[in-house]
């Protein structure tokens, strides 16, 4: 299949850009290739399970589906990826998060202060990844509307995260604001990734604007799915155990949605504690409010816009294929 193809080339093209291909004993670049799973604390080869890689697989085969070579778009697809990359070394410090893939998180091996220079390195990096679009031949004027619209794309991401942090800090948060923040914290990246793809592929406006439409719309569906599998999602097949956001007190859309409508439910987040009693208790106020079916509503229109707009593209060929089959994987979760 094609993704059997991009993603070796990805991954060549990451370790290009953090000098991994030599063995190197220098810890700036080493402490990035730690988190990017392909060394240990001593800097030594390994390898740890990275994630599937769907962001920098959306732009690579919205890419070749636009009418382009997957190949021309491989620059987009690393900086893509390196840019996730880099959000995660700093949202584990914002959220003091000692792991992250089963071992420990830069901060927590490095401390703090070198793992915001890790961080930042890796922002800069993925800019400079992005740039070797020229190396292929991508035309000056579409290599600058890219790097334009990753900027623009980056501060609406560092935006998600403001309001995310800031949701923690407030008693409440109206649906509305939280749609607004997971747009920014999940979707917008999804969105510039099939956005990318066609605008390495040379696409008129109007066709850049539904693929960007399609990520974005995806993007979102998978967020309120994540939502809703985060209380009632099936432990043996989600492989985290049910009701964890309960637990945790966290404020995702059926949450909010409840919050909204119950005095009682508000009362009991201000000040019980998050017990097993707690849990069971919020459960069944969300169901008896029928929160699971107004979250359900929500993922299926924006999953029913994602395909509405992959198909106004008029995808090609096999990529055109896997995207169908990509959204597919996203959205069909069970749930």
């Amino acid at each position: 299949t094609l993704s059997n193809k991009m993603i070796p080339a990805l991954e060549q093209e990451m370790r290009s850009l953090f000098k991994a291909n030599s063995p190197t004993n220098d810890p700036f670049y080493g402490m990035m290739q730690y988190h990017m799973g392909w060394v240990d604390q001593e800097f030594q080869p390994t390898l740890v399970h990275t994630g599937k890689r769907i962001r920098p697989l959306a732009c690579m085969l919205s890419a070749q589906a636009a009418g382009s070579r997957w190949q021309q778009s491989v620059p987009a697809a690393a900086a893509v990826e390196i840019l996730h990359n880099f959000s995660l070394i700093h949202d584990d410090i914002e959220d003091v998060s000692p792991t992250r893939r089963g071992r420990q998180t830069v901060w927590k091996v490095w401390g703090e202060a070198q793992a915001i220079n890790t961080g930042d390195a890796m922002f800069a990096i993925a800019h400079l990844a992005l740039s070797r679009l020229s190396h292929l031949n991508v035309p000056p004027t579409t290599v600058l509307h890219a790097v334009h619209r990753f900027d623009e794309t980056c501060l609406r991401l560092t935006q998600g995260q403001h309001m995310d942090m800031d949701f923690e800090t407030r008693d409440e948060v109206g649906v509305d604001e939280y749609i607004n923040m997971i747009t920014g914290k999940t979707a917008v990246l999804l969105s510039y990734c099939t956005e990318v793809g066609a605008i390495v592929a040379g696409r008129d406006e109007r066709t850049i604007d539904n693929y960007a439409a399609f990520g974005l719309n995806l993007g979102l569906a998978f967020q309120v799915i994540d939502d809703i599998l985060g209380i009632w999602g099936d432990e043996s097949r989600t492989g985290k155990s049910a009701a964890t956001d309960i637990t945790t007190k966290k404020k995702t859309l059926p949450v909010l949605f409840g919050l909204e409508r119950s005095a009682e439910l508000r009362e009991l987040y201000l000040s019980a504690p998050a017990d097993r009693q707690f849990m069971d208790h919020v459960v069944a106020t969300l169901d008896a409010l029928g929160a699971r079916q107004y979250a359900s509503d929500i993922a299926a229109e924006y999953s029913t816009a994602a395909l509405s707009h992959l198909k106004e593209t008029k995808p090609g060929g096999e990529a055109g294929m896997a995207l169908f089959q990509l959204a597919d994987m996203l959205l069909q979760r069970d749930f």
